[in-house]
């Protein structure tokens, strides 16, 4: 019979090609994404369904195999010695066993290598609070979270819990102390950690990702309690990460849940990875929104929520939030991408090309269209995003 696939020398051609995942799946050669696009290893054979199984099993434990025997997946995070860490998901599709492996980097990247913007060092600095980090699968928000956490160990003392699925940056103690707990390995789950967390004295708590209500809870109680909490979810943007935490809950509890929200939010963090102008890598496109008065306004109030795109433009100047078209505008503006691709990335495209040709409205300029001279007083809005705050 087929032996097991030559595991070390396809990653190995992954981590050397700059790759971000690794597929493996019968019937096709092993399949790198580099850059956004998927390539196959060139002239490597097709992968058998025996090799490919006997594979995937040859990394699992015992407590593994039973969980991918009953589940049909299993997440887990693999090492090789001198090359790096994987997370890796096993998983069958139409009877036969494929894989995934995502490529963690050894070393944890500043903000500035990441190209993140600045106002992120003044996130890092919150004492206490939730801070959220979100995107798509594959947008960066483990590594965006991992510089958050590194950033917090070279600048300051304190004792730092992290409970992820599975572990996937390395933290060594600097200033602080670390403890990673990986679930199905330390911890049943995350709600289990969490609470567990809360009495191992932290003072921050990086939850991988906030799955249900009943971590989102706890969650938002650590946050209240002086407790700084970071945590990433599947969200595009940061009214919809409002919308998505609020809508976990039952109606009745919504209300509360918002005033809640708006009492811990620190910082929304949102991001979008763009092909660079050479071709050669990947940028993020990053809006930013940190808590002010209007933003705890429109979080509290349901109906204002939409206006948050609004709240966070205005506060480009002041208080250094972006939008995405505001990122994307710097971004074009660094010449770090191309313009079809920024147009392509907009989220206004329309306004984005009369931003681009340099028409810019006042609202662009960071003035308060309310304190304009000779501005008559606006009409109230219609439940649209308005301008006036009442």
């Amino acid at each position: 019979m087929s032996g097991e696939i030559d595991l070390t020398a396809i990653l190995n051609v992954a981590v050397k090609g700059k790759a971000s995942d690794v597929h493996l799946k019968a019937g096709v050669p092993p399949i790198l994404r580099v850059y956004g696009s998927l390539v196959p290893i060139k002239n490597h054979d097709r992968l058998v369904p025996d090799e490919v199984a006997k594979t995937a099993l040859s990394l699992l434990n015992d407590t593994q195999k039973e969980v991918f025997r009953t589940h049909h997946q299993v997440d887990m995070a693999y090492s090789v010695p001198g090359l790096g860490r994987f997370r890796v998901n096993i998983f069958q599709q139409r009877g036969a066993v494929g894989m995934v492996f995502r490529v963690i980097p050894m070393k944890i990247m500043t903000f500035d290598e990441l190209n993140l913007p600045k106002v992120l060092e003044r996130i890092a600095g919150e004492q206490r609070g939730l801070v959220l980090v979100t995107g798509v699968t594959g947008s960066g928000k483990s590594t965006t979270l991992a510089s958050v956490i590194d950033q917090i160990n070279n600048n300051r003392s304190g004792h730092i819990i992290s409970i992820e699925d599975p572990i996937e940056y390395l933290h060594r103690d600097k200033r602080c102390i670390i403890n990673q707990r990986e679930i199905g390995v330390d911890a049943m789950t995350f709600s289990e950690a969490l609470r567990g967390a809360l009495r191992q004295d932290p003072d921050i708590i990086m939850v991988g990702e906030m799955r249900d209500m009943e971590t989102i809870e706890i969650a938002l109680t650590a946050a209240e309690t002086g407790h700084l909490v970071l945590s990433t979810l599947h969200t595009i943007d940061a009214m919809e990460t409002v919308n998505r935490i609020v809508s976990v809950f039952p109606p009745y509890q919504q209300k509360q849940i918002r005033i809640q929200l708006a009492g811990v939010l620190k910082g929304i963090v949102s991001q979008r990875l763009m092909p660079t102008k050479d071709g050669k890598g990947r940028v993020p496109a990053v809006e930013v929104m940190v808590t002010t008065a209007r933003i705890r306004e429109c979080v509290e109030d349901k109906e204002k929520t939409k206006e948050i795109s609004d709240a966070i433009y205005k506060g480009y100047t002041t208080y250094g939030m972006q939008t995405f078209d505001q990122s994307i505008l710097s971004l074009l503006n660094k010449d770090l991408i191309t313009y079809e691709e920024a147009m392509k990335q907009a989220s206004n495209p329309a306004d984005f090309e009369l931003r681009v040709k340099g028409i810019t409205s006042t609202s662009d300029m960071g003035i308060d269209m309310e304190a304009g001279p000779e501005q008559k007083k606006p009409a109230p809005p219609k439940g649209g995003g308005g301008v006036g705050r009442f």
